[in-house]
């Protein structure tokens, strides 16, 4: 499938649901969901919060696979391994009280967010990385569309906060954190343009926690 805009293809986008009360830096802990989160999960979906969709694609992470489990049970996610949480490093399971004190965080924080996270990621690094994978996701896409040729479609992604805000800025525009979005929210989109010029547009929030 050579042009998206043909096929009206819709991208949902869902952040899945973790206790993290205290606001800790939670990107490689491959943590579970919280209680309050799948029972959040289970509501949304008796109130179909969430649209259904034909196709899923998830990343690797426990709380992603847990969320597609509860909210499209019968549906096999196709796993995406460039869509783990950004690498948080020196910083990860740490929140600002724990961090205030370290002239590295400041000199992150002064940055607004550009600089690499000290024994981890780049934000750069990080968006290239999702970007690989949403290459993948279209190359899997692309494949099942021509066999099965559906004018259109609903496809899933339950990806992380990172992930979504890197997409976005990178196939939508604007600045990286105009796109952060709660537990269990999200956004509905279009995708058009091909498959080596995708471009999302259309974007509509999604209610979360």
């Amino acid at each position: 499938m050579r042009n998206w805009s043909e096929n009206k293809v819709k991208l949902i986008m869902i952040r899945p649901t973790v206790s993290n009360k205290e606001h800790r830096y939670l990107g490689k802990t491959d943590e579970a969901l919280s209680e309050e989160g799948i029972s959040y999960l289970k509501r949304a979906k008796y109130t179909n919060v969430h649209p259904d969709v034909d196709y899923l694609f998830s990343s690797p992470m426990k709380r992603c696979l847990e969320t597609a489990e509860i909210l499209y049970p019968s549906k096999e996610p196709v796993i995406i391994p460039e869509w783990e949480e950004m690498d948080f490093g020196a910083f990860e399971g740490k929140n600002y009280a724990e961090l205030q004190s370290d002239k590295r965080y400041k000199s992150w924080i002064d940055s607004n967010g550009t600089l690499p996270f000290p024994e981890g990621e780049s934000r750069e690094n990080f968006i290239a990385r999702c970007e690989k994978g949403f290459h993948r996701m279209l190359k899997v896409l692309s494949a099942l569309l021509c066999e099965e040729c559906h004018p259109a479609i609903t496809i899933g992604l339950i990806v992380h906060g990172g992930t979504i805000m890197s997409l976005l800025n990178r196939y939508h525009g604007g600045e990286y954190f105009d796109y952060q979005v709660a537990n269990g929210s999200g956004y509905i989109c279009t995708l058009k343009g091909s498959i080596g010029k995708p471009e999302i547009v259309m974007i509509e929030k999604i209610k979360g926690e």
